[in-house]
């Protein structure tokens, strides 16, 4: 889901759902992805042994999951007033009566926009379903039933077929459960609803536009809660800018069509950075006595400048090449450590969350054949709740160090504050929060 906001702690924004929505969604890396909004399953179509090979269209009809509300006198009157704004941005009227005439208030996407999750998982518990044996098998399978979409989205854009499964994994479980609600009634809910009207009204002319152009009528075009769309759930404004008609129908087709959903995944990461012939990262092993803090974004140097301080490949050998990489220390000093390049910062920009992009990168290992993580996660650790790092936060600025504005997210700012108090404690400065921290500055 792709579009992205800023938050000095840990913007959420998902690959395709944008940075803003708490639905798995960021813009500096925050540690765990929110999850995505479940729809309903999609059985696969037509077998995959072609590049133009095809997924069952969804049902026509608006949504089936979220109840609407067409009660509020006001959501008619701002959907009048919003009509004024599309005319004038280029919309037609033919087209606003096909996508609005029947637009329904869901007051259960509102609900699930404000939601702010008291508990986070922790990375390894996010990885153990993300790269579970049973999603490798089945990738490695959906590798080889959309061989030839695939194969020809990697040629084209430099993105591994791997890889590009690996994405529609996670986003979808590889087509199965890519949302069922109607975009445009999701999308004129949250701008009715004000908490991001502006976000939301730039998407919801986006999806107009797609409809004016007749990739897919509004009947079709479904998705999740946050307006993410499709089996790779591109947001509307991206969708304009990075899907593809992969399949010459003349439709960019992200619902049905496995050419289009790959060639626009791939598209998409190549114009976001992706390099050809490089890979996302690889584990590694720290040498004694390493400086935690140079495990840290700001700290970037190719690999052969980091195996000249002793950083080696967990697996043996040698680190591959990488330019401009830098150490990720997802759990801590006690857990895995891993060298990522520019094409792991691709990634994050389609869901900017680490433990998705680490999910991608070690989903698409799997089903290429290579190892999972080898070293292992400190799962005696609780994560902190959202009130925990709130209370972290305040403890760290009462102290003077500071973490930015205290508001329970754990981003670049508090990763700093504890990087400074844990210099100062004379602790290894890894920037990770642990329960034993926040007891230690409350001085218990």
């Amino acid at each position: 889901m792709l579009l992205r906001l800023s938050n000095r702690h840990a913007p959420r924004t998902c690959a395709l759902v944008g940075a803003l929505l708490l639905a798995g969604c960021a813009s500096a890396p925050s540690t765990v992805p929110a999850p995505t909004t479940p729809g309903l399953p999609r059985a696969p179509g037509a077998s995959a042994a072609t590049s133009q090979a095809t997924v069952a269209p969804p049902a026509p009809g608006r949504t089936a999951s979220a109840q609407a509300d067409d009660r509020s006198p006001a959501f008619a009157t701002w959907l009048s007033q919003f009509r004024q704004q599309a005319l004038a941005a280029g919309i037609q009227e033919s087209t606003l009566r096909a996508a609005l005439d029947g637009a329904h208030y869901l007051p259960a996407v509102v609900e699930r926009d404000r939601s702010q999750p008291e508990f986070t998982r922790s990375v390894w518990d996010y990885l153990d379903s993300a790269v579970s044996p049973q999603r490798v098998t089945r990738g490695q399978a959906k590798r080889q039933e959309a061989a030839a979409a695939a194969d020809a989205a990697a040629v084209r854009y430099g993105v591994p077929a791997e890889v590009l499964v690996a994405v529609w994994g996670m986003e979808s479980n590889f087509g199965s459960n890519y949302g069922d609600i109607a975009t445009i009634d999701a999308l004129a809910t949250l701008g009715f609803d004000g908490r991001r009207a502006d976000w939301a009204r730039q998407q919801l002319i986006a999806a107009l536009r797609i409809v004016q152009n007749g990739d897919i009528d509004a009947a079709h075009m479904i998705g999740s809660w946050a307006g993410a769309m499709g089996q790779t759930q591109f947001l509307p404004t991206n969708f304009l800018a990075y899907a593809v008609d992969a399949d010459g129908d003349g439709r960019r087709d992200i619902w049905g069509s496995m050419a289009d959903v790959m060639a626009s995944t791939g598209n998409f990461l190549m114009r976001e950075g992706w390099q050809r012939g490089q890979t996302w990262g690889a584990e590694v092993r720290l040498p004694a006595g390493f400086d935690l803090a140079r495990a840290d974004p700001s700290v970037r140097q190719s690999s052969a400048q980091w195996a000249a301080e002793g950083v080696s490949a967990a697996t043996g050998g040698s680190l591959p090449e990488l330019s401009d990489a830098y150490l990720l220390l997802p759990a801590g000093a006690r857990g895995p450590a891993f060298l990522v390049g520019p094409n792991f910062r691709a990634l994050l920009r389609y869901n900017n969350a680490t433990s998705y992009a680490l999910g991608v990168g070690l989903l698409a290992q799997r089903i290429a054949g290579g190892p999972g993580v080898i070293a292992e996660w400190p799962r005696d650790l609780p994560p902190l709740g959202r009130s925990d790092m709130l209370a972290l936060q305040q403890a760290l600025a009462a102290r003077g160090f500071d973490p930015g504005t205290p508001d329970g997210l754990l981003g670049p700012a508090t990763r700093g504050a504890i990087r400074a108090w844990q210099r100062s404690s004379g602790q290894p400065a890894d920037g990770y929060p642990t329960q034993q921290m926040l007891q230690q500055l409350r001085g218990h």
